[in-house]
């Protein structure tokens, strides 16, 4: 065990020092965050109405920090897929080293990345006027939910990762990110949607975890009266569990068969 952690945070240290080599990867993966907040909260902010009232900039936060934590899958693919490329993983592998270390450190490394990320977010929802209002405690609770998200979403990041070759793959899988993250609540309430859309919009993971956080924060809900809406608290710890159960075992496995 001990030989496991130590591989592993020698894992972690080596992909923060290629953040701190390479800052623009971080700042590249906040750009859209960040102009979603300027376009949404500025731009299109005036055109948007809330469900039960409300002000729209305390309902989107929520959400962009939850697509933010998603969002995080491909970061965390490109920088897998990068490294099978070229050969680093190999190199690993042939390593005297434990058969975890890469895709704990890993893990590890994004999830410090991630905690960055959300408080830039954070930052950049207080200037423009967010804020939580039911106490310290509640908000803590919201901010682990949303790193609970990212920790189910880096083990997808890191399957793919794994599995996908080429630019071009990469990319696609890119684009697909945009309507997984935006056919949520993140943006607009369900019910405001087409019937159809609004119910693939409840059940999406993230959207759980939009609701329940918005909850926590103390800001407009304008949940649904689906089950799933009037659970979000609950199902935004289900959604992610169940995804690490899926996508960890998965991540392993083909870690282990990669020069088979």
């Amino acid at each position: 065990m001990i030989w496991a952690l130590r591989d592993s945070w020698a894992i972690t240290r080596r992909d923060m020092t290629h953040w701190l080599a390479a800052p623009a990867m971080i700042v590249a993966e906040l750009v859209y965050p960040i102009t979603f907040v300027l376009l949404f909260a500025y731009v299109f902010g005036s055109a948007m109405s809330v469900p039960g009232g409300g002000d729209y900039r305390d309902f989107l936060m929520p959400g962009l920090f939850a697509q933010t934590m998603a969002f995080g899958i491909g970061g965390t693919m490109a920088g897998v897929a990068a490294d099978v490329e070229k050969g680093i993983t190999d190199r690993f592998r042939a390593m005297p080293m434990s058969r975890v270390a890469v895709v704990a450190g890993r893990s590890l490394a994004d999830m410090l990345n991630s905690i960055v990320s959300l408080a830039i977010m954070v930052a950049c929802g207080l200037v423009v006027g967010w804020s939580w209002h039911d106490g310290a405690a509640s908000a803590l609770a919201a901010v682990g939910l949303l790193l609970l998200l990212r920790f189910a979403c880096l083990w997808g990041g890191i399957v793919l990762g794994l599995v996908i070759r080429g630019p071009e793959a990469i990319g696609a899988v890119w684009g697909l990110l945009f309507p997984f993250t935006m056919i949520t609540s993140a943006f607009v309430a369900p019910e405001l949607m087409p019937g159809w859309l609004g119910f693939l919009a409840e059940w999406n993971p993230i959207s759980s975890t939009v609701t329940a956080t918005r909850e926590l924060f103390g800001n407009p809900v304008a949940a649904g009266d689906s089950w799933v809406a009037q659970h979000a608290i609950l199902m935004a710890i289900v959604w992610p569990l169940v995804l690490v159960a899926v996508f960890l075992p998965l991540a392993v496995w083909r870690y282990q068969r990669l020069s088979r």
